[in-house]
């Protein structure tokens, strides 16, 4: 998966590199910075000595010595002064230059934290959508797979309009889905008081369900029925790439999904993916809620009130807000699973 938003400790991370977020001495620091010097040693401050510094928005490359990682990308992020000062085009450019160095040494993973939120101020909602939004367009023409670590979920929130505004929706869709379970319950209850017979109780049930088609006069046999597949996820899918007039590269990344699983996806007809992948196909072609539902059915799935990461998909559907990304941000911060993993 291209970008994943992730909790962890950063310098604990087996990727190829991950970045630290330096001051312009690289001599280490407190934060981020001081975490990964001390976990490296002394020696990647001896090398650091050695670079001269680093200016903002630039990037320079180290050893990571006993990190598990094989380099660690040092660049120095802008302090927040009121966004009137080029923070947010010195931030791209930290994040633009590390990947440019990680792509050069051959990298094909890298780790950020995100970069400037800390002690220098500038807003985390802000700092994640330049993150994502620089990250994401540079790997329109990468393969890297990046992760964006984030150490605990208190430093970290979408923005409070966008979380209230999700959380009023959810809250909606789980109260009409609890009614419908409530009355079903209640029904069971007074039946069970009235001691009706099992029979009655079932009528009754019934009655509250939708009607039922009738079966069909003459059925057919079971070969015939396996003759007669519908289309495929696959093949549903490359249809839709095409009506759209979209590469299948342009899909893949716009999903967010990994170009080794596409091509299996691709190859085998009859290939079954996870719920998240599926519906992270259903946002690169800006499927509408329906033809999402569609697409869901032919992997087996189906979107409910009951879950709540399938409410945020409807929510940001019924909104057409088709970035991925931003879709991905309002899941972690709701604590679900991200799309295209």
């Amino acid at each position: 998966m291209p970008i994943q938003i992730v909790r962890n400790d950063i310098t604990k991370m087996k990727v190829d590199a991950i970045v630290n977020a330096a001051n312009e001495t690289l001599l280490g620091g407190g934060g981020v910075d001081g975490a990964i010097h001390k976990a490296a040693g002394p020696q990647l401050l001896e090398e650091c000595r050695k670079l001269g510094g680093c200016e903002t928005g630039g990037a320079k490359l180290t050893g990571a010595y006993r990190l598990p990682c094989k380099y660690i990308i040092h660049t120095v992020g802008p302090i927040w002064r009121g966004g009137g000062c080029g923070e947010r085009e010195k931030l791209v450019s930290c994040y633009k230059k590390s990947l440019e160095l990680a792509e050069k040494a051959g990298c094909e993973t890298v780790a950020f934290p995100l970069i400037s939120s800390g002690a220098y101020g500038y807003p985390k909602p802000e700092a994640l959508r330049v993150a994502v939004d620089t990250i994401g367009e540079y790997l329109l023409n990468s393969d890297m797979t990046v992760y964006i670590v984030i150490f605990d979920r208190a430093s970290y929130q979408i923005g409070e309009k966008l979380f209230s505004d999700i959380e009023e929706y959810i809250d909606d869709r789980y109260a009409d889905e609890h009614a419908e379970e409530r009355s079903a319950r209640l029904l069971r209850l007074n039946m069970h008081r009235k001691n009706m017979p099992p029979a009655e109780f079932q009528t009754l049930s019934k009655a509250s369900r939708p009607m039922e088609a009738a079966p069909a006069a003459c059925a057919p046999s079971l070969s015939d029925a396996v003759k007669q597949l519908d289309e495929s996820f696959s093949e549903m899918l490359l249809r839709k790439i095409d009506e759209r007039g979209m590469t299948d590269a342009q899909c893949y990344k716009k999903a967010n999904i990994d170009r080794k699983l596409f091509s299996k996806i691709r190859s085998d007809r009859l290939y079954k993916p996870s719920k998240a992948t599926a519906i992270a196909f259903a946002i690169a072609l800006e499927l509408s809620l329906g033809e999402t539902e569609e697409m869901l059915k032919k992997a087996g799935f189906a979107l409910s009130h009951s879950n709540k990461f399938d409410i945020i998909i409807e929510y940001f559907i019924e909104h057409g807000n088709y970035n991925i990304f931003e879709i991905n941000e309002a899941l972690f911060a709701f604590d679900q699973n991200l799309l295209g993993a």
